[in-house]
């Protein structure tokens, strides 16, 4: 077995260390603090790379893409207010960790990916090496996944220049889109509750710095 795939009282530390840096800086969900501790983040990194791990920083992952902070993954899950058994779209599949923390909490989620090298990697790894099952599909996020719609939640895990509407159409009644929006290099993050057909409520939150998101409703 590779070094990577053991998990033994270091890593475990080093995660009971990591929610402790987080719940310092604010993160107040003690479902999505557990997730995070219980999410093998070292499992997406290179053997040589270990030590940055559990460190709460974003590290590149190839194809100019890269593992999110922790922190930033704990503040989107955290306004999602994820529920058992809610259905949610994730945009931007990435290394897969943060879908990770999203199943931990027991929503069943559907993932897009454009990158197809960071899709097949991702697709592979999470439910072979790690035991986690989504519904992974390789696409252009910024149009959803009208197929498989509504969804109860949408997290946006890159910078949109603004918020698409057909993200909004797919969406209950009732559900939250969490999503990044600004220019290529800083975004503020946005919370929108769909309260009618069409009906809004929007909350601009903290500035973050994501990678763009690309597609045909965005970059």
């Amino acid at each position: 077995m590779a070094y990577k795939y053991i998990d033994n009282y270091r890593e475990q530390g080093a995660r009971k260390r990591l929610v402790d840096v987080l719940r310092k800086k604010g993160i107040g969900d003690e479902h999505v603090l557990e997730a995070i501790g219980k999410v093998k983040r070292h499992y997406f990194f290179d053997e040589t790379f270990w030590n940055q791990a559990y460190r709460d920083i974003a590290f590149p992952i190839g194809e100019g893409q890269t593992i999110s902070q922790p922190y930033t993954v704990a503040y989107q899950t955290e306004l999602l207010h994820i529920r058992k058994g809610d259905k949610v779209l994730e945009i931007g599949t990435g290394s897969g960790y943060q879908t990770c923390i999203l199943l931990e909490l027991g929503a069943t989620v559907y993932t897009i990916e454009r990158q197809e090298k960071l899709y097949h990697r991702t697709k592979f790894i999470l439910p072979s090496e790690m035991g986690y099952n989504a519904h992974f599909f390789l696409g252009d996020g910024s149009i959803g996944l009208a197929d498989h719609a509504p969804y109860d939640k949408i997290i946006v895990t890159a910078g949109a220049p603004t918020v698409p509407e057909v993200l909004l159409k797919q969406l209950n009644i009732g559900g939250i889109l969490v999503i990044p929006v600004g220019d290529e290099e800083t975004q503020k993050m946005v919370t929108i509750l769909k309260v009618g057909e069409n009906d809004y409520e929007k909350i601009v939150l903290d500035t973050f710095r994501f990678v763009p998101l690309v597609g045909d409703k965005a970059w």
